[in-house]
């Protein structure tokens, strides 16, 4: 009987058939060739019966499955339905209030420098409310930990939480509603509704209704993924019901072409691959699941031929193909899953395998931007495509690897060409190179650099984009507390074989596999994967010895249901096996952790603590351990080839020296020492143990292997195994003379900057353990010079972005010869580079002989710091203590040693000093963010000390200075052209509600491209408004992040963030106004709002867009402690999003956080877990807008009801701007709708308008209504 396996990628379909006692039959094709077949897999398998059965097999008739044991298939038909876009028309039913809940999201914008936001678009065509509602009786943050029974019309939801039941869905209506949508021939529905993941039953009804008028596709969220958190579940949701239904198209017309059945209940298994990695059978196949099934493939492919089960070294998978790379981990014999990714724009909650993507690829297009060689991420594409395919495409990597030598066109097939009938075209790279060359060393010379050759510069590029591909690589490892260079690199995909070696070297691996299939490794794996059944039910409950036995309870009845389906599907009892799991985190956190089945004499709740301890580096002994999901994955084990793996092979194995005569051909091909003879082999010449010594190229039809000098492969059975010697010892932190800057190494330490500071990031918020850093992504890591002269700062939050460096060299030279290693400084005072002070900064200084190197800096919002009111965001506030503790300058960390006695002095005692103030009123969470922000900066520290390593110190401290260089050459690129176009002088002014005006005149110089001359610029605030008995006073550190921020807004390429944008500007700010004020001046306002309004005036001035919202719309409640009664407080802080403002060819973007901040919302769901708070709205203001040819953004209306106990009163504050002056629109463009805040007041449900700052009591039933300004619009609309 024949077995096939079958992975159809965007471009080819990869087939391998085995058949008992003949050799496997592989073969590749394209995925559309409508000319010659109708369906890609289809055709494999004609093709596959006519290699076995030496029979003849029309196109045209349809095959006969009764030699056809099993069929195993990857699609990609979900992906690209996805990606372009081209799903089944569907309709979404949500809960009342929450129609715009997938527009808004979480209300972050995908890139925050890009004005023109594009959100990715929502799948439904139609989106209908219902008006239903259940909610949480309970609430976790309760003091009294208050645990309601199920009683007098309350209900226990699925997860063990007590739900009432506001209000049911009128069936009548809801069968009204979907007559309709039948009638408008939208014939796939998805419903969710709040907390359906514990109370499924309004989904059930409605799901019923819809049956019974023969709506065919159906999708209930509760069913589909029954986790917490409604924008996810909503998500997935509509993805199902926009993709399932392709599926089921492409599905039918594949039977459509066997004559006999497939699938259960017939001779001819036919199964699909999933995300997850395992097999389903057809007729259960899920759109969502089926996203990633082609990568999942490979994994398997990779983690079944490369793991070894003895030896257990860990391996990463590198799929490279032709727009992008995949990579992935597998170390220790278990898949490892995500259950919550965003693919395509669209967050979604299912089990996927942990793979990671960049846009670096074969088709990836080379530019020289700026002096930088830039790879991608735009792709060439499969049309036009490189250059050499003969169809006038651009430069990429192929063609980099083509003039190199590396690719060699005799083994490519003669498909290109107008007649498709040539090879690869390697006179129009080399003529396509000569011309960038030619670009390049114009540059270089103006530079007074050395020039460089077309091989050069192709290498360069190669260099450049191996690098991209290698940082999500070490994000995968590091950011998890793997050590690389224990791992082994399996390579797969068409190009991965001519950059593997060079990756494996870069990132200090010793060992590379390259499977025998590896061009096909997809489809092997589907061939090796097993079938595998999940099933998961949600919970909520507290794990302990005496609820344990509870949960082994629902875990073999998940296992039960496992079993009965497999057994279904014709599996013996013997190969079925089930992998337990229990998704568990602390109370009141929301980071949790999936833990499988402990070994025996350990509990679940043990493994959890040892795994939190491992992952995080810190436990939390006594608090009560949470299970939010019960999970078993039951396994059909395949009956396959069990492969020898390659160190078996290594042990078993004698080798031999190559025979040079077996050389097809001897080439130059380019490498780093220059051309080189390199021979060139055909892997079918090979035979087992030959040794091959780099360098020299193996290939065979699919795949080309570059073997680089100081390496060598090695023949198996089943792979080629290459081995890295070690070219040259590490550099060490050496210091040698200063260094001539090449623009290659300048492009590689780009990345690296960057991936440092990115990876501090993923340090912080993994070990932090408050909401705003967890959640809200609330914080921001940079590294900076021995000056504090930022270097790279990730894309974290825009206000963050000039203000560190500022607190940063301030804090330098208070400490300047006084700082010892181990040392750090905690500061968050305006008068020292703060912003305010809920941003506090950790600074650590990197040393080397005593002499500091380097500094790393994280800045997080702490969730309370004192002051009057909880949250330490005051609306009132006229004095700076009021907000709460302020640290000018405070070295909490001595040679290493942590100072908590002096961090409780600072946070508790210092802010209770002052009148009607209180200390922090959550110092645990403060002292655990501190030390997640030390562990953060210490991460920095040690990455930086491997880059020194690795290059040597000098080396590094000079690509330091050139990077802001490099930026500040790019800053001056855009005033020159700036004043080119609009003159040397530039004027905006715009006004705070409180009628504070600031003013800026922008002059700019008449050499303002040179470096090294006057300053390009001059921002300058003469006329500014003074300073205010309020709390909207603004920093000066501020300011400059403002105009850190606008400037690369204004910059259209991906240049480097760090000082040398600001080093081309002068700013003048005069003293006691707005934006530079007095000592003790209160400044919360001046970060959140005026930094708004700063931002707005300097785009004004550019001409660039119309106001956005202008605001961030703080709000804060929460109930203080009560220390007669021994009872905590609790508090919320969030910020809401607003329209964007349009621009010169773009709309403003609706429901989203503009300019100096990006900050996430929490979940609705989340919320009213946590809080006794009901979501009533959270939607869209439509029409607030500013009107135009390109209208402005629609802001946010949100609307919470409070139902906290009666003997609670809850302090609510809101802190907002623009409920006065409304965003002004550009070149004709309308103005955007003011914000209004409300209070209405449960007693009278009269409604009050509470302006722009306030505080109020809140009792129980009152309602908080929130509608953010719209953004302005742009040009006049008629035109």
């Amino acid at each position: 009987m024949i077995r096939i396996a079958i992975d159809r990628g965007g471009t080819f379909t990869d087939c391998i058939a085995t058949k008992e006692g003949e050799p496997d039959f592989v073969l590749k094709l394209l995925s559309v060739d409508p000319s010659n077949y109708d369906d890609a897999p289809r055709e494999a398998i004609r093709r596959v019966l006519e290699h076995f059965t030496h029979r003849s097999i029309s196109r045209h008739d349809k095959l006969d499955t009764s030699e056809i044991e099993s069929i195993r298939m990857g699609t990609t038909v979900a992906t690209n339905a996805l990606l372009e876009r081209k799903g089944e028309r569907c309709a979404l039913l949500v809960t009342k209030g929450f129609k715009d809940l997938l527009e808004i999201g979480d209300q972050s914008r995908p890139d925050i420098f890009d004005l023109e936001i594009r959100k990715p678009e929502v799948l439904y065509e139609k989106v209908i409310e219902i008006d239903e509602r259940v909610i949480l009786v309970d609430y976790a943050e309760d003091p009294l930990k208050v645990k309601t029974t199920a009683t007098d019309g309350l209900v226990e939801g699925v997860t063990g939480e007590t739900v009432k039941v506001l209000q049911a869905p009128d069936l009548k209506q809801v069968r009204s509603i979907l007559t309709q949508l039948k009638q408008e021939n939208i014939n796939s529905i998805a419903v969710c509704f709040m907390h359906s993941y514990t109370f499924p039953d309004h989904e059930k009804q409605v799901a019923q209704v819809a049956e019974e008028l023969h709506i065919p596709y159906i999708t209930m969220s509760s069913k589909l993924m029954p986790m917490i958190k409604i924008v996810p579940r909503a998500n997935s949701a509509v993805a199902d019901a926009y993709l399932t239904p392709e599926i089921e198209k492409y599905t039918k017309g594949f039977i459509s072409g066997f004559t006999g059945l497939l699938g259960v209940g017939s001779s001819t298994r036919c199964e699909f691959m999933q995300s997850d990695g395992g097999l389903v059978d057809m007729s259960s196949v899920s759109g969502l699941r089926a996203i990633l099934s082609g990568p999942a493939g490979g994994v398997v492919g990779y983690a079944l031929t490369s793991f070894d089960e003895d030896v257990r070294k860990p391996v990463i998978g590198f799929d490279m193909g032709g727009t992008s790379t995949d990579v992935s981990r597998f170390g220790d014999g278990k898949f490892e899953h995500v259950f919550e990714t965003t693919t395509a724009g669209i967050t979604i909650q299912s089990p996927q395998l942990d793979i990671n993507t960049v846009a670096a690829g074969g088709g990836s297009r080379l530019f020289w931007q700026n002096g930088l060689f830039v790879v991608g991420p735009e792709s060439a594409g499969a049309h036009p495509g490189p250059a050499c395919y003969r169809k006038g495409g651009p430069l990429t990597v192929t063609d980099a690897n083509l003039v190199l030598g590396r690719l060699v066109p005799e083994l490519f097939p003669k498909i290109f060409g107008p007649n498709e009938n040539e090879g690869l075209d390697i006179a129009a790279s080399l003529s396509a190179f000569e011309k960038l060359t030619a670009t390049i060393n114009n540059d270089m010379r103006a530079q007074g650099l050395a020039e460089k050759s077309i091989h050069e510069v192709a290498l360069g590029f190669i260099k450049v984009a191996n690098e991209a591909m290698a940082r999500p690589i070490r994000t995968l490892t590091e950011s998890k507390g793997y050590d690389i260079p224990s791992h082994r690199l399996a390579t797969f995909g068409g190009a991965g074989g001519q950059h593997a070696v060079a990756i494996a070297r870069s990132l200090g691996i010793s060992e590379v596999l390259v499977h025998k299939y590896s061009s096909i490794l997809s489809a092997y794996g589907m061939a090796l994967a097993d079938v595998v059944e999940e099933n998961q039910e949600p919970s909520s409950g507290v794990y302990s010895d005496e609820t344990a036995s509870h949960y082994d309870e629902r875990l073999k009845y998940l296992c039960a249901l496992g079993e009965k389906s497999l057994l279904a599907q014709g599996f013996d009892k013997r190969h079925i096996e089930h992998e337990l799991y229990l998704n568990m985190r602390y109370k009141g956190a929301e980071s949790a952790l999936m833990i499988g089945q402990p070994p025996a004499g350990t509990s679940y709740a043990e493994a959890f603590i040892e795994r939190h301890r491992n992952e995080f580096g810190f436990i939390f002994p006594g608090k009560d351990v949470i299970v939010d999901d019960i999970r078993v994955r039951s396994i059909g084990k395949a009956e396959y080839r069990k492969e020898k793996s390659a160190d078996k092979q290594l042990e078993s194995m004698s080798f031999k020296e190559v025979d040079s005569a077996l050389a097809t051909k001897v080439a130059d091909v380019f490498f780093d020492s220059g051309l080189a003879k390199t021979p060139i082999y055909y892997l079918s010449d090979l035979s087992k143990g030959t040794v091959i010594r780099g360098p020299a190229i193996v290939a065979d039809n699919t795949q080309t292997i570059l073997i680089e000098p100081a390496s060598s492969a090695h023949v198996l059975e089943t792979c080629v195994y290459i081995t890295l010697k070690e070219r040259n010892a590490k550099q060490g932190v050496t210091v040698s003379d200063k260094i001539e800057i090449d623009p290659v190494l300048l492009s590689i330490f780009g990345h690296r900057f960057m991936a440092i500071a990115e990876q501090m990031g993923r340090s912080l918020r993994k070990t932090a353990v408050s909401t705003n850093v967890k959640e809200r992504l609330d914080y921001s890591c940079a590294l900076f010079d021995a000056d504090g002269g930022l270097v790279a700062n990730a894309p974290h939050v825009p206000v963050h972005l000039g203000s560190m460096s500022t607190a940063v060299r301030t804090q330098a030279e208070i400490w300047r010869g006084k700082l010892e290693p181990g040392d750090v400084i905690v500061s968050n005072h305006p008068n020292t580079g703060g912003t305010h002070l809920p941003d506090v900064t950790v600074i650590s200084p990197s040393f080397y002989n005593g002499k500091i190197l380097f500094y790393v800096a994280s800045r997080a919002h702490h969730a309370d710091i004192g002051g009057i009111l909880p949250g330490s965001m005051p609306p009132s506030s006229k004095e700076l203590y009021e907000e709460g503790a302020a640290l000018l300058s405070e070295k909490i960390v001595h040679k290493g040693k942590f100072d908590e006695d002096r961090i409780r002095e600072l946070f508790l005692e210092e802010p209770a000093k002052y009148p009607g103030c209180s200390g922090s009123r959550r110092f645990a969470d403060n002292l655990s963010d501190l030390k997640a922000q030390i562990a953060a900066n210490h991460k920095g520290i040690a990455l930086l000390d491997g880059l020194m390593h690795e290059y040597g110190l000098t080396t590094v401290s000079s690509y330091m200075k050139a990077i802001q260089e490099n930026a500040e050459l790019a800053v001056r690129k855009l005033l020159k052209k700036v004043a080119a176009e609009r003159g040397n002088e530039l004027v905006a002014e715009d006004y705070m509600d409180d009628g504070t005006v600031i003013k800026l005149k922008i002059t700019i110089s008449e050499d303002a491209d040179m470096l090294g001359a006057k300053k390009a610029a001059v921002f300058d605030f003469a006329g500014t408004g003074l300073q205010v008995y309020g709390n909207t006073n603004a920093p000066v550190a501020v300011t400059y992040s403002a105009i850190i921020y606008c400037l690369r807004c204004l910059i259209s390429l991906d240049i480097p963030l760090n000082q040398g944008c600001l080093s081309a500007i002068e700013v003048r700010i005069p003293p006691g106004s707005l934006l530079s004020p007095g000592e003790g001046a209160a400044v919360v306002g001046g970060n959140v709002m005026t930094s708004q309004r700063i931002t707005d005036v300097i785009l004004k001035a550019f001409d660039a867009c119309a106001a956005s919202q202008g605001d961030c719309n703080n709000l804060t409640f929460g109930v203080p402690a009560n220390k007669e009664k021994g009872l905590d407080g609790w508090g919320y802080y969030e910020t809401i999003g607003g329209g964007a403002g349009a621009g010169p060819h773009w709309q403003g973007a609706d429901g989203v956080h503009t300019h100096m901040t990006n900050t996430r919302m929490t979940d609705s769901e989340i919320m009213e877990r946590r809080y006794p708070v009901i979501v009533e709205e959270f939607g869209l203001r439509k029409g607030s807008g500013g009107s135009g040819k390109f209208p402005g953004g629609c802001g946010i209306r949100r609307r919470l009801r409070f139902m906290q106990r009666d003997d609670e009163t809850v302090i609510c504050s809101i802190l907002s701007e623009r409920r006065v002056n409304q965003p002004y629109g550009l070149h004709g463009g309308g103005p955007g709708s003011r914000g209004l805040n409300l209070w209405i007041r449960g007693s009278d449900n009269r409604s009050v308008s509470l302006g722009g700052r306030n505080t109020v009591n809140i009792q129980p039933g009152d309602i908080v209504e929130i509608n953010t300004p719209g953004g302005g619009g742009y040009g006049i609309a008629s035109d």
